[in-house]
């Protein structure tokens, strides 16, 4: 268990050991949530924020996913595309 502190303007520093194996880059956003039994909980969001929200509805097929994956393949082709 890593102990760090908070600066005078509230911020801490996450060990880099911790950092490597969640493969957090610099500049990464992360979700800061209080739990109920008074925890404070980070969570790493994904670098492409739509990829959040694929597979929170369990049945059939993700809408997001496929709304992401036919946007990937638009801006491939546009590549494509340009002279």
């Amino acid at each position: 268990m890593a102990v760090v502190r908070t600066s005078t303007k509230g911020q801490v520093v996450i060990p880099g050991e911790i950092r490597k194996k969640l493969g957090l880059k610099a500049g990464q956003r992360l979700s800061v949530n209080l739990t109920k039994d008074g925890k404070i909980e980070l969570t790493p969001l994904p670098l492409e924020p739509s990829t959040a929200f694929c597979g929170i509805y369990k049945r059939g097929r993700s809408l997001t996913g496929v709304l992401l994956r036919e946007h990937q393949q638009e801006i491939k082709s546009e590549k494509h595309h340009r002279p």
